[in-house]
């Protein structure tokens, strides 16, 4: 990974540079500025302000920095979008981890695709029957990012039951002969040109990561923004997606301040025997207007009619 690049002074006409970061006066050994811009849509924008820039770079994969915010401490970007934020990260990755293997009657084998900064294996490894954690993300230098300057991950990177992995999710699903209890799409957000959007798709759902579900398998994702305005972005669609794929399909959503949105999680069982375990569509949804969108939508993901998240972030002196 790249260090931190020259350092530049902030002018009227300077642009998003090698990672759609501005740099500007470097103090104490980090990179001084005040706020941080993410462009969610052409008209709309929010922003947060900084302390400094901890670190950013770029692998062969992604652009990638770590912000010290004023509000919401310690942030990851990756491809200039938020990913988590010390303070509330928590809230994504509970609700991303813990209901499959609280409905799962036995999990013992996990395996999380992405997942680099390895908060998602954190909350795996707090169940006592899970056996086993694969965590699998293609970018080295992102999980090596994250082992140095997250703390707060740690212990769990240093747990004997992870495996790390570095590869290709869909690679490395193909070549594994064993199955797991669940299956963890921590993802980020499928951005135009980004390593991941691909599984997102209904070919990659059917024909790769089913068969590698146990009879009582379990598979979630994140699914992107769901909040009033947001949630056609892509949760509809990876919710209706999954639906072609998978009979038993329950959606839900919860607020992360640090998103300044509404996020959406979609679950999944191959088997009948979960059924009254799953709490259905509608009933995890507060708006009838989006539980009615989820309902209706007819969009299927695949790679020729992918949809992506809007925009990208960077931060600027101001």
């Amino acid at each position: 990974m790249g260090e931190a690049v020259e350092i530049l002074l902030p002018t009227k006409e300077s642009s998003l540079i090698n990672g759609g970061i501005d740099q500007t006066v470097e103090q104490n050994g980090h990179q001084e500025c005040c706020w941080y811009e993410e462009e969610i849509d052409d008209d709309l924008k929010w922003s947060f302000a900084l302390n400094s820039i901890l670190h950013r770079g770029v692998t062969e994969y992604q652009e990638i920095a770590l912000l010290d915010t004023k509000h919401f401490g310690k942030a990851l970007l990756i491809d200039g979008k938020m990913q988590s934020a010390e303070i509330d990260e928590f809230v994504y990755h509970e609700n991303l981890i813990h209901p499959a293997l609280i409905y799962h009657p036995n999990p013992k084998k996990v395996f999380i695709m992405g997942g680099g900064e390895g908060s998602a294996a954190r909350e795996a490894l707090k169940h006592k029957n899970v056996e086993k954690v694969v965590m699998c993300d293609i970018d080295q230098e992102v999980v090596d990012f994250c082992r140095r300057y997250l703390k707060a991950n740690l212990e769990a990177f240093n747990n004997e039951r992870l495996h790390l992995i570095i590869n290709d999710a869909k690679i490395e699903l193909e070549r594994r002969e064993e199955k797991y209890d669940v299956i963890v799409g921590d993802l980020a957000d499928p951005v135009e040109g980004g390593p991941c959007y691909q599984l997102y798709t209904k070919s990659f759902y059917s024909g790769v990561l089913k068969p590698k579900l146990n009879h009582n398998g379990i598979f979630v994702t994140q699914a992107g923004p769901a909040g009033v305005l947001t949630h056609k972005e892509v949760f509809s669609s990876i919710y209706n997606t999954l639906k072609h794929v998978f009979k038993y399909v329950t959606a839900y959503t919860a607020h992360i301040p640090s998103f300044v949105d509404t996020w959406g999680w979609v679950m999944v069982s191959i088997s009948s025997s979960l059924n009254a375990s799953f709490t259905y569509e509608n009933n995890l949804l507060t708006s009838y207007n989006q539980s009615s969108v989820l309902l209706n939508e007819k969009h299927v993901y695949t790679e020729e009619s992918a949809r992506f998240i809007h925009g990208h972030g960077k931060a600027y002196h101001g």
